[in-house]
């Protein structure tokens, strides 16, 4: 049984045979949605997070595997590694208190230390930590020498040694890590000569701030180390020194001697000179990383609720990217979001053209057969909301409002002009909020999640981990709404499970040389595909009209010969299977349990040929904001009003309330109960009504309140 797995299983408080199952797959190229949909026998049924979480530990081991070989071959080239030691070092599985135990073989640099053990000093060293000689300085003489003047600086000496084992010592770390688990205390200051900077304004709350350290709340301590980090704060973290000294010297002073004095002046130094350091510059990292995981983890999860967001589907849009002198700029798509028409519209100041514009608008409508109208939410968003709404149209047309977050970072990428080589940035711009309100998830997959805006300081945490975090946040969406193959774009395949990049822009290339797509098995044409890669990507591709039925669903390849048995034994085709719910009823799903296929893998083909092709996101609704409000200087404390949730951070939610300045709903002020978590009262582009109870014009702070309003 893989150690590992082991381990893994004891952590996570899972089966340790789906545990090492799990591993086997991963480490077959399995991707974690392929497992976590189409193996559930193998894995007792765990979902997504599950198995990532059984990915990451597995990667920690390895990585951690790797140092112990690194630390047992440098402990055995100084010939100090002890049959003990080693089982010490193989049995421990704790990065922190492997380093610890490896502190003392450590390559050092030249230190006070080492210089006083080239000076022969040692043994003197070993001889004061014993506590036990009566005339030290008739002992200390024994170690006077051409580099030692006299006796005091053979004691200087010895204690500089001891200082540093005392620094190296398992039990001394130990000590003090739980001192600063206690108590810690984050603090930070100001750096006075900037002070009254516009720069310092925005971290103003930090100009004199203390607290525990463990109950720091990650954007807090994120935003003290960005102010540290932009020269405006000094931030430091730190416990009690007199307590932290008092319990080292219980540790290693024994009676009231000379020796035992001179034991607790090097205590002393150890702390101050090495330990203190060393501690706080862990306890730094630890707890930034900490900080960073929480970040990370609303960040992945705002970004999961965006793409998920519900699509219009596939109509035909016009997309509109507001603005004032330089016009609106206007564009048509089709329903597959192919750009049909472009013009430049100016229907507001300076330029007023308000009856050519509202003429523009109506032939583009009238001749483009258009259904719904997006309109991007930044500057002149609801002045042109307002106009397009007083126009009348021959039909009914939709009109919303669309997040421009990255459109701008859309417009200028690579990936925009390949798809418009000839068009400047305003027309894609404006074609990317279009096709936004068709499928926020089709198109979002075009950008850097971190320019997206739905973060809590994406930019200051560790941006490896953000990037594989976002990465499988993007993968996991994108699979759990499936992909039609003959209409996603080379961005969207490039996130199914088992393809990337290279499979993806195959894929997009075969279908231009040869047309749509008529069947998934079809895909074991394109080059490079083989069928390792087709049996993790088939599942999550949808081919709509398909000649068989099962191609546009989530039934896997692998079980197509169980469902067409399934028909068999109904005298019926999988096409009437489909259609006939009565059919589908009379199946004991239970006569088709074999070796390789269990009740997991059964009950989700029935509940897929109920709904074949379904998409788990919900529905479009049209919001409106109160028409008379429109900047900060309209709101008035106690007024209640419309708004969309742009963005949950953990301390809580940010509100678009039309005035181009989002409000916070402190996590306080969410609900007239106790909220741990905001993800658990409010979800991203979820409708809601805010009081305003704060405006704070000079920091730009709307402060809003979601208790008691209906």
């Amino acid at each position: 049984m893989n150690l590992f797995a082991q381990r893994i299983s004891g952590l996570l408080n899972i089966s340790i045979k789906y545990v090492d199952n799990t591993l086997q797959l991963l480490d077959s190229g399995c991707t974690i949605p392929f497992i976590s949909r189409y193996r559930k026998e193998r894995t007792g049924g765990l979902d997504e997070v599950q198995i990532a979480r059984i990915s990451e530990l597995n990667d920690q081991m390895k990585e951690t595997s790797k140092r112990k070989e690194t630390i047992l071959k440098t402990i055995h080239e100084q010939g100090k590694l002890t049959a003990e030691l080693e089982k010490r070092i193989n049995e421990c599985w704790e990065p922190e208190v492997l380093e610890d135990i490896y502190m003392p073989y450590k390559p050092k640099r030249r230190t006070r230390a080492q210089i006083a053990r080239e000076n022969g000093l040692e043994p003197l060293a070993t001889i004061i930590m014993l506590q036990r000689d009566n005339n030290l300085k008739n002992t200390a003489k024994k170690y006077i020498n051409e580099n030692v003047k006299d006796e005091d600086e053979a004691i200087k000496g010895a204690q500089d040694i001891i200082a540093e084992n005392i620094s190296e010592d398992e039990r001394s770390r130990s000590q003090l890590r739980g001192a600063y688990r206690r108590g810690a205390i984050i603090t930070s200051k100001v750096i006075k000569s900037k002070a009254d900077t516009d720069e310092a304004a925005k971290y103003s709350d930090y100009f004199d701030f203390s607290e525990p350290l463990k109950k720091c709340s990650s954007h807090r301590l994120l935003a003290m180390r960005r102010g540290e980090r932009d020269g405006i704060l000094r931030v430091n973290i730190s416990a009690n020194d007199e307590e932290c000294v008092d319990e080292l010297k219980r540790l290693f002073v024994r009676g009231y001697g000379k020796c035992s004095t001179l034991v607790g002046e090097a205590v002393t130094d150890s702390f101050k000179r090495l330990l203190k350091p060393s501690i706080e510059t862990e306890f730094a990292a630890g707890s930034k990383e900490k900080a960073d995981s929480e970040a990370i983890s609303v960040f992945a999860e705002n970004l999961r609720q965006l793409l998920l967001a519900a699509p219009l589907g596939q109509k035909r849009v016009m997309g509109i990217d507001p603005g004032f002198r330089t016009g609106c700029k206007v564009v048509c798509l089709d329903e597959q979001g192919n750009l049909l028409h472009h013009e430049a519209i100016f229907p507001h100041q300076p330029h007023n053209e308000q009856i050519k514009a509202s003429e523009q608008i109506k032939q583009m409508v009238k001749k483009y057969a258009i259904e719904s109208i997006a309109i991007g939410n930044g500057t002149a968003s609801r002045e042109t909301d307002r106009f397009i709404k007083t126009l009348s149209f021959e039909h009914e047309v939709q009109i919303f409002t669309v997040s421009e977050d990255g459109a701008s970072v859309y417009s200028a990428s690579k990936t925009a002009r390949e798809e418009f080589p000839d068009k400047d940035v305003t027309v894609r711009g404006a074609v990317s909020i279009g096709r936004r309100l068709m499928d926020p998830l089709a198109e979002l997959v075009k950008i850097d999640p971190k320019s997206i805006g739905v973060g809590q300081y994406q930019h200051d945490v560790d941006q490896t981990k953000l990037k594989k975090s976002l990465d499988l946040t993007v993968e996991s969406c994108v699979n759990s709404v499936g992909v039609n193959l003959n209409t996603a774009s080379k961005h969207l395949l490039t996130y199914v499970s088992g393809l990337g990049p290279t499979l993806a822009q195959n894929i997009v290339d075969y279908r231009t040389a040869n047309g749509a797509f008529n069947s998934r098995s079809q895909l074991l044409k394109v080059p490079r595909l083989g069928p390792s890669a087709y049996e993790q990507c088939a599942g999550f591709l949808r081919i709509p009209n398909a000649k068989n039925p099962l191609d546009n669903t989530a039934v896997h390849p692998e079980s197509y010969k169980l469902v067409e048995k399934m028909a068999k034994d109904c005298g019926c085709s999988v096409a009437e299977l489909i259609a006939d719910k009565d059919k589908r009823k009379n199946i004991d799903i239970r006569k088709y349990i074999s070796d390789n296929v269990g009740m997991p893998t059964l009950t989700d083909i029935m509940a897929e040929l109920e709904k074949p092709g379904r998409d788990p996101r919900e529905h479009l609704e049209e919001f409106e904001f109160d028409p008379n409000v429109n900047t900060p200087d309209d709101l008035v404390e106690g007024m209640v009003l419309p708004g969309i949730v742009t963005n949950i951070t953990n301390f809580g939610a940010f509100v678009d309330i039309g005035v181009h300045q989002d409000g916070l709903v402190h996590i306080s002020q969410l609900a007239n109960k106790f909220v741990s978590d905001p993800t658990l009262v409010v979800k991203l582009h979820q409708h809601v009504m805010v009081k305003v109870i704060g405006v704070d014009h000079k920091r730009n702070r709307i402060s809003l309140s979601m208790k008691d309003v209906n």
